[in-house]
């Protein structure tokens, strides 16, 4: 489960955002993660509470968005979800396209003060 390392990573970047900014506590913080991306999210929150234990972050929520793996029919510029269409163009019935997000992994936001 590569999850936990990612999540290792992500409070490692966010510590340094923490240090750089002098920040006193984080509240939350938001991950994007696109629906073709290496990261699973339920994986990802149920590591979460094994790499933030005994931590600053132990009170910190995490939240995930999960971002549509979105095509561009090559045929007719529809785009759609490639996933929950099954890579077929609902518009045109296609089966080529370009992917034009779903992979993505950042962390949106970091809620603190």
């Amino acid at each position: 489960m590569h999850e936990l390392g990612i999540v290792y990573e992500v409070i490692k970047i966010v510590d340094g955002f923490v240090k750089e900014n002098e920040l006193i506590r984080v509240d939350k913080i938001v991950l994007e993660v696109g629906q073709l991306s290496q990261a699973i999210p339920r994986f990802l929150e149920e590591c979460y509470p094994a790499a933030v234990s005994e931590t600053d972050y132990e009170e910190t929520k995490l939240e995930i968005e999960v971002l549509p793996a979105n095509g561009r029919c090559n045929n007719c510029n529809e785009i759609y979800n490639v996933v929950d269409n099954r890579r077929v163009c609902p518009k045109c019935g296609g089966d080529e396209y370009q992917l034009v997000s779903g992979q993505e992994f950042n962390i949106k936001e970091i809620v603190a003060y």
